[in-house]
């Protein structure tokens, strides 16, 4: 499958982001199909939620959660179910994200930004993930670069790790495991400005 039909079509990556997104907040997710043609139900139920008005009369979820950690993040994914569904999940734990498509794209953004944090797919068109990192470091930037990849064997981890990166996490990522790794990065960034 082509760059372009993943995402124009996505891989169901999306369904995933959410669902851990929602079970990291001790809720539940249900989906219901009457069959092909038919459209799809999701009932989506989180402890300790609110359901508010908004502005266009659509419920909107607020959900309690920890402090805000605030990180500055690019994400940089050319299937943009995926991409638009984890940035949702950062976003809802309080950072900044700015989504870039391909990989100048994400060039461009982690230049004019300067992030704490860049998330890259390493097969996007127009520059690969790894093209970005390798440019990233001989720009001389020591921001934290994370690979969110299909790709898993040990030959890409050594490749992502020879491109610059300084993480390696496999598709569809678990949010979890993102979140803790970035909580991880947000304590060392403030440790770092404390000191």
């Amino acid at each position: 499958m082509s760059a372009r039909e993943r995402s124009e079509g996505g891989l169901g990556i999306g369904l995933a982001l959410t669902k851990g997104l929602v079970e990291l907040h001790g809720g539940t997710i249900h989906a219901e199909s009457k069959g092909a043609g038919n459209g799809s139900t999701f009932k989506v139920t989180i402890p300790n939620a609110q359901v508010m008005p908004a502005s266009t009369g659509a419920p909107s979820l607020v959900v309690s959660s920890a402090a805000p950690l605030g990180l500055k993040i690019v994400l940089a994914d050319d299937n943009q179910d995926a991409a638009h569904s984890l940035g949702m999940i950062l976003q809802v734990e309080g950072h900044d994200v700015q989504l870039a498509h391909d990989g100048e794209e994400a060039l461009a953004a982690i230049r004019a930004n300067e992030p704490d944090v860049a998330l890259l797919d390493i097969g996007m068109p127009r520059m690969s993930g790894l093209e970005v990192a390798s440019q990233v470091r001989a720009d001389g930037s020591t921001i934290t670069l994370i690979a969110i990849t299909g790709w898993g064997q040990t030959a890409d981890r050594e490749k992502s790790a020879a491109s610059g990166f300084d993480h390696h996490l496999i598709k569809p990522v678990d949010s979890s495991e993102l979140l803790r790794l970035l909580s991880t990065i947000e304590r060392h960034e403030r440790d770092t400005a404390g000191a």
